[in-house]
């Protein structure tokens, strides 16, 4: 509206904003903000190279940094971040770090060394019908 010569007092008007606006508006279409080169928020401790080396480490297994059980918790990788980099990160940061490189949670799944399959599936196909509530 305004390119067509109207007003300002006239445009505020119409769309039901305040003038102040539409002079605001103006002026950001006429000297557009400029970008930031970063993204936002507070840069990383751990450098790209970093990451890469840490990854490289945690897929070494964590019996090759001294733990009984080959499995890796938020503390043991922070723990492991600490001894490389001397960067220290609660746990919740770590799970950001994990977010970066693309790695999620996953929890051990425990089998029983008994466990019968073709049992568990007779049982679910012949008994579980039984015993079941009808709705």
């Amino acid at each position: 509206m305004l390119e067509e010569g109207k007003p300002a007092r006239e445009v505020a008007e119409l769309i039901g904003v305040t003038i102040r606006s539409v002079y605001r508006w103006q002026e950001h279409q006429k000297n557009p903000p400029k970008k930031s080169e970063r993204p936002p928020g507070r840069p990383s401790r751990l450098k790209k190279e970093q990451l890469e080396q840490l990854e490289q480490e945690l897929l070494l297994g964590a019996y090759a940094h001294g733990y009984a059980e080959d499995y890796w918790t938020l503390e043991r990788i922070g723990h492991v971040i600490w001894e490389l980099f001397r960067i220290r990160y609660v746990p919740s940061g770590v799970w950001h770090v994990m977010e970066r490189m693309g790695w999620s949670s996953q929890k051990v799944q425990r089998l029983a060394i008994q466990r019968d399959e073709e049992a568990i599936v007779a049982w679910k196909r012949k008994v579980w019908p039984r015993i079941k509530k009808v709705a």
